[in-house]
């Protein structure tokens, strides 16, 4: 006994330690790390101003075009996995809009890297604007922190693709290791700027946070302007989304985490996929450019699943890995019924799909499912169109 109480002082007094050192370090990340099992955040937030709110027709309960058992059954796996919110858009109309217990239309979810695919709708909306030349740019344009090595080489193009052979941060338990100080440190500009190449670019699918940090970080620079500001004139307000926020590292940094953290509504997130059914258009107004959208539509030379921070269903894969260093998948139980299918991927479930060829969009919202079937709910839904009554 003796033993062991010693053992647990000279535990807590190493931890202790090690905290002090680390609050003297980065005292934001520290008290991040001590606050999250409490429910603590990973930043403050800055509004992204939406517009006036969009009218979407929604279609009668009697007049739906997929079966109702469909839906039904789209509910009852939304339930099981923890949903927020689930959405389903067809035919030209919301054929379900379903929240359940304890959240409604006004929620917004932390909907983790699905703020990546919008990310990659506003780097081709800016290059339309002309504040960046051309996706064949190299980065280092835009930060000459990298010309003088092999950085220099690295297009937008490529961290477009999660292909630069940037190293990067992958999930740990050290909590002094390079994810905890990407997802809670008060400055991360550092961290994504800091980063080596350790491949040639375009050689290698590596599916990660530092490439859109560094997307995000061009971009602000390429407009001079905050990146939810622009944001919201270039995209939010067009299309009638309302207010939404991106998370930032501090208050005194004020980088957004481009890698994750748009917290907006399930409506919001419907809207923002009505975009790539609609090949950039709202209502008759060109938003993203229609070759933009084929562009993130359209599989990498690296991995035939990803476009521009954008996944693909167009090979079928039982299992998917996100990158060379995690274990972190997702399970697949069958082929996507639509090969066309595209979709924004947030860790645990958090999801927007969107099928051109069938005008279908699916937004599901809610806690972190680790046991989700990236198949189950589209083709769910797909299967209910073509069973659908006359």
């Amino acid at each position: 006994m003796r033993f062991i109480k010693r053992l647990l002082i000279g535990l807590v007094i190493l931890i202790g330690a090690g905290l002090a050192a680390m609050y003297v370090a980065d005292p934001i990340l520290t008290t991040r790390l001590v606050r999250l099992p409490f429910g603590g955040g990973s930043g403050p937030e800055e509004t992204v101003s939406g517009g006036p709110a969009a009218v979407l027709p929604v279609a009668a309960p009697g007049a739906r075009s997929i079966a109702a058992a469909a839906l039904d059954a789209a509910v009852e796996y939304g339930a099981q996995t923890g949903s927020q919110a689930l959405i389903v858009y067809h035919d030209g109309a919301i054929q379900l809009e379903h929240y359940y217990p304890g959240y409604d239309a006004s929620t917004r979810t932390p909907t983790q890297s699905m703020h990546k695919s919008v990310l990659a709708l506003v780097v081709g909306i800016a290059i339309r604007d002309g504040f960046i030349h051309s996706v064949d740019d190299p980065a280092a344009r835009y930060l000459p922190e990298w010309a003088g090595d092999a950085r220099a080489k690295i297009t937008l193009r490529d961290l477009l693709h999660q292909a630069s052979g940037l190293d990067f941060p992958t999930v740990g338990f050290n909590p002094v290791g390079g994810f905890f100080e990407l997802m809670l440190g008060g400055d991360i500009a550092p961290i994504a700027i800091g980063q080596p190449a350790v491949e040639a670019p375009g050689t290698r699918f590596d599916y990660n946070s530092i490439n859109p940090e560094v997307l995000g970080l061009v971009l602000e620079r390429a407009t001079g302007r905050r990146y939810a500001s622009y944001l919201s004139d270039a995209l939010w307000k067009r299309i009638g989304a309302s207010d939404a926020a991106v998370v930032l590292d501090s208050a005194e940094k004020g980088v957004p985490r481009f890698f994750c953290c748009l917290n907006a509504t399930a409506r919001s997130w419907l809207q923002v996929g009505l975009l790539h059914i609609h090949a950039g258009q709202w209502n008759g107004e060109q938003v993203v450019p229609a070759d933009w959208i084929r562009d993130i539509q359209t599989p990498s030379a690296a991995y035939p699943n990803y476009g521009y921070l954008t996944w693909l269903g167009k090979q079928y894969e039982a299992q998917r890995y996100y990158n060379h260093k995690t274990r972190t998948s997702v399970r697949q139980s069958a082929p996507f019924a639509a090969p066309d299918l595209v979709y924004f991927d947030g860790f645990g479930g958090q999801r927007v799909y969107a099928v051109p060829s069938l005008g279908l969009v699916i937004v599901r919202t809610g806690a972190l499912a680790t046991d989700w079937d990236e198949a189950r709910l589209p083709n769910l839904v797909i299967g209910g169109i073509s069973t659908r009554a006359p």
